[in-house]
């Protein structure tokens, strides 16, 4: 079990004198602390008690993580494991005979998977404004909670228009899930650890792609009054739902208020994220900010990711159970066949989480490039193996599962490199905006003429997991050339007798909610 809250340890007596008004006075004007944050003077306070990173004592921020890691992942986790099989509930609806039952013509099945993504193509950017005029982990059970009712009503759908109206509200409320994940991720942990935590929650798509066999293969059996895909939108919109409920419950709004910690643990959750120069929580929209984020050409960068890494799980997410049923496996085995899947998917952002935290710093954009290359190599051999080459098809199509090691780590770069409240909520929305438009176009690619074998769709996989091992080495070097840019300023500043690594030059624009651009301390990682 954790320890208990008053083993924290507190920094030494003479960094704690005074009030937030004698910090700054005491300070060189031109480095004088200044807190833009909900609850200033906690951050204040954290500050004056934790001057700098050498007064945190490691034991206690050692313990202070394994804490935070046991009240957030999980409920992060668990919720995302929702979140997939929730979006997966089409593709096995497909094979428990929802095309048929709804009298679908032509491409309306492929339009189901993509009309979702227009809803959140739509309502991305209001939601993630919203959220930051709202506490966020109350914003995200809502819209989960919502979730879950759209997809219960997604049962009753009588036709196509009915189930496609239904499922573009479900992508409106959806849009908010992925983007205050990480927002919640930067808020309580640093640059250095986001990767891995992000890791950790999305590892549990994987375990929603192999949950997401075993519900199907559950409902595959289950004989009653409704047909089979029915029960499934009804059993995982519930689940959805409920877990709602409990995210409202547990989830934390800010590190000020976060239950069951001890203030003493809640100025060190502060005070351990100042390295990370991006602040935590502003809940007034900052117009301008707003303005940089859409002229920033990295936030296209951004979105140009978002897409690229979208082609491939567009199809796979919607189109996988088809795929696999038509390398000769019927129904139920089908369902069972996509728990192997899911487990991979867990082991590949596993080996990215491990393999980038114990390679050089700065290594992100080279593992996930690395990460790249199972997934171009199993979609050539499955384009390419004989269409009799079921087994070998099958573990190539299992191999195209890698991308989401690169997927992952790389939505740390998003989060670690950009600075200021209102331009993250833009940069981590506009990523899920281009993933809407990979999700939207990526259905097309499946020809219901090419089945089983789709070469298209399979194709597009490939073209746009090559494009995207290009993109990796164009963050690398984008985000080196801005590290030159912020140099030459903090050289220009020392000449004016600024000391640029001291510790109060460090705090006076850790919590000023500055955007990466605006702050001379700003480091980009890589």
């Amino acid at each position: 079990m954790m320890d208990d809250s008053n083993d924290i340890k507190e920094a030494p007596a003479e960094a704690k004198d005074g009030g937030a008004e004698h910090v700054e006075n005491d300070l060189d004007p031109k480095v004088a602390t200044k807190v833009d944050q909900e609850n200033a003077e906690m951050y204040y306070e954290a500050l004056r008690q934790y001057p700098d990173d050498s007064s945190i004592d490691k034991d206690s921020e050692k313990r202070l993580k394994r804490k935070l890691d046991s009240r957030i992942l999980p409920l992060l986790g668990i919720c995302y494991f929702f979140y997939y099989v929730d979006k997966t509930t089409l593709s096995y609806a497909a094979i428990f005979g929802i095309q048929s039952d709804l009298h679908m013509k032509g491409a309306e099945y492929s339009w189901l998977s993509s009309i979702f993504y227009f809803g959140w193509l739509f309502w991305s950017i209001p939601s993630n404004l919203i959220m930051q005029r709202c506490p966020p982990a109350y914003y995200l059970a809502f819209n989960i909670f919502m979730w879950g009712v759209l997809l219960m009503c997604q049962a009753a759908a009588p036709n196509f228009a009915g189930l496609a109206a239904l499922r573009v509200l479900s992508g409106a409320f959806e849009a908010i899930a992925d983007p205050a994940f990480m927002l919640i991720t930067s808020m309580y942990y640093t640059r250095e650890e986001q990767p891995s935590r992000i890791s950790a929650w999305y590892a549990w798509n994987g375990v929603g792609v192999a949950g997401g066999g075993l519900i199907g293969y559950g409902i595959g059996q289950m004989k009653g009054a409704l047909a089979s895909w029915r029960y499934e939108f009804i059993v995982v919109g519930a689940l959805c739902a409920v877990w709602g409920i409990v995210l409202f419950l547990l989830l934390p709004n800010s590190p000020t208020t976060f239950w069951g910690f001890s203030k003493q643990e809640r100025l060190l959750m502060i005070a351990r994220v100042r390295r990370n120069q991006t602040g935590i929580e502003h809940q007034r929209i900052k117009w301008g900010q707003v303005k940089e984020a859409y002229l920033d050409y990295k936030t296209w960068l951004f979105v140009l990711f978002g897409f690229l890494g979208n082609v491939p799980n567009g199809g796979i997410s919607n189109f996988s159970t088809l795929v696999i049923q038509g390398l000769g496996f019927d129904t139920l085995h089908t369902a069972l066949l996509g728990i192997p899947q899911g487990v991979l998917v867990i082991i590949w952002i596993a080996l990215g989480a491990f393999a980038n935290k114990y390679m050089p710093a700065n290594s992100r954009t080279t593992v996930s490039a690395l990460f790249m290359l199972p997934t171009i190599a199993g979609s050539l051999g499955f384009l390419l193996a004989p269409t009799n080459a079921y087994v070998g098809r099958l573990i190539c199509f299992y191999l195209t599962g890698s991308y989401q090691a690169s997927f992952v780590l790389s939505l740390s770069l998003a989060t670690s490199n950009t600075g200021g409240q209102s331009k993250k909520m833009i940069v981590s929305g506009m990523v899920w905006l281009g993933a809407c438009a990979g999700n939207i176009v990526s259905p097309f690619f499946y020809k219901a003429d090419q089945a089983p074998s789709y070469h298209l769709g399979i194709g597009s996989l490939l073209v746009a997991n090559c494009a995207e091992l290009l993109l990796f080495f164009v963050f690398r070097y984008a985000f080196k050339w801005e590290n030159r840019k912020k140099e030459k300023i903090r050289a220009a500043l020392r000449e004016t007798g600024v000391d640029t690594s001291s510790a109060e030059w460090l705090n006076a624009t850790a919590f000023q909610n500055l955007t990466d651009k605006e702050n001379p301390n700003f480091v980009y990682v890589y």
